[in-house]
């Protein structure tokens, strides 16, 4: 793969995973009783925390795009997805809850994986272009 489609698929996906996290807070915030109902939840009283977790949504995302556009850096972003998979994996076992708890677990999961892989790929791409005997010019 060339080095342009590689730094392209690298922001397309972090960006990816930043537009769901998006869409996760703005559920949480604005359709909070149909999500909770959708997620296998009969009822979240009170909506504060649900709420709540729908603007820390935002926090991270701020998180994923501010380190990943200023350094090119993705370790908020991987650090903040295996956090959550440890918790919910982690509530899983103790209390059982719906379906949508093991199956966050295994989205975060994935999109961990994908940024890891990718991200992996373009600063070997990156280091190969800039090492010394290389005979490229960095870009």
């Amino acid at each position: 793969m060339s080095a342009e489609r590689l730094e392209r698929l690298e922001r397309l996906v972090v960006h990816l995973v930043a537009l769901h996290s998006v869409a996760v807070g703005l559920g949480l915030l604005f359709l909070t009783r149909w999500g909770a109902a959708l997620g296998g939840w009969p009822d979240v009283a009170p909506l504060f925390f649900a709420r709540q977790a729908g603007i820390f949504h935002f926090v991270v995302v701020a998180g994923y795009l501010l380190e990943y556009h200023r350094t090119g850096g993705v370790t908020f972003l991987l650090t903040t997805k295996s956090i959550a998979v440890a918790f919910l994996l982690t509530m899983t076992a103790v209390d059982g809850g719906p379906w949508m708890v093991p199956a966050s677990a295994a989205g975060d999961a994935l999109m961990g994986a994908a940024v890891w892989a990718v991200h992996r790929r373009a600063v070997a791409d990156r280091a190969s272009r800039t090492s010394p005997g290389s005979g490229r010019r960095p870009t």
